[in-house]
């Protein structure tokens, strides 16, 4: 089942570049090229674990579409929380409070 998921979320992850493309006009090289090295699991660790947003973070940010970043994905869809630590979750969950992401959940 783990894997299943983690199937699913490398799909969503390609999909949030193409649908940044399309929709925000925003064209993440950089994020492709981590998900072509790493696949979308790893991707969303090293981002995650990263001391800073991305530059791609702060470019859908400027283009109100902090719902096409990974850290909405993560934060917006239950289904993969299982697949990161608390840890992992309460930074998704701090950078998009500090950013006023919409949906942003209490917990």
């Amino acid at each position: 089942m783990a894997e299943s998921v983690r199937k699913r979320f490398d799909i969503k992850m390609w999909n949030i570049y193409r649908r940044a493309y399309h929709e925000a006009n925003y064209n993440a090289t950089r994020f492709l090229q981590m998900l072509e090295q790493h696949g979308g699991f790893e991707t969303a660790r090293l981002l995650i674990h990263s001391t800073t947003v991305s530059d791609g973070y702060t470019a859908l940010w400027e283009r109100g579409r902090l719902d096409l970043t990974v850290e909405a994905l993560i934060h917006d869809n239950p289904d993969y929380h299982p697949l990161f630590t608390d840890e992992e979750l309460k930074i998704v969950r701090k950078r998009l409070t500090e950013y006023k992401y919409g949906p942003v959940m209490s917990h």
